[in-house]
């Protein structure tokens, strides 16, 4: 029986920061995740444009929100934040919006960057968006074949 070929599923992930929103795409069958730019947080509706930006011009079809849990893996103030800001974006792009658990997303961009020998300055510049693309990753992993 022939394989059928993969689907197409773009799927763009968002780490939502009080200053900075890093944007992560994944391929065109909802694959890999990629790295792709960091936009201002505020002001908020300039923000939100930009998004439906870049969802119209990569015809993104689902959106990841990198949800801030506790250590303890209970919803708190900053969660709460990014929820809140997540319904802006939902409601004024009409885009499906799921969350995924960031915890320690961004010390796990920090250290990749240190171990490829990335200087302090460089890794500031990068941080969120590589982080949002951790988030991407493990979500596009954890719904393969689901």
């Amino acid at each position: 029986m022939p394989r059928q070929p993969p689907t197409e599923r773009r799927v763009l992930a968002l780490d939502l920061g009080e200053r900075r929103i890093g944007v992560a795409l994944s391929d065109v069958y909802g694959s890999l995740a990629n790295p792709l730019t960091t936009i201002a947080a505020t002001p908020r509706p300039q923000a939100i444009r930009a998004i439906g930006k870049i969802i119209a011009d990569y015809q993104v079809v689902e959106l990841v929100v990198g949800l801030p849990l506790t250590l303890r893996g209970e919803i708190g103030p900053q969660a709460q934040t990014v929820k809140s800001f997540a319904g802006e974006i939902a409601s004024a792009l009409n885009v499906p919006v799921h969350f995924f658990d960031e915890r320690l997303s961004s010390a796990a961009a920090d250290q990749m960057m240190r171990e490829l020998g990335i200087k302090p300055d460089k890794r500031k510049q990068h941080i969120d968006q590589i982080a949002a693309s951790i988030i991407l990753q493990d979500y596009l992993d954890s719904t393969r074949g689901a």
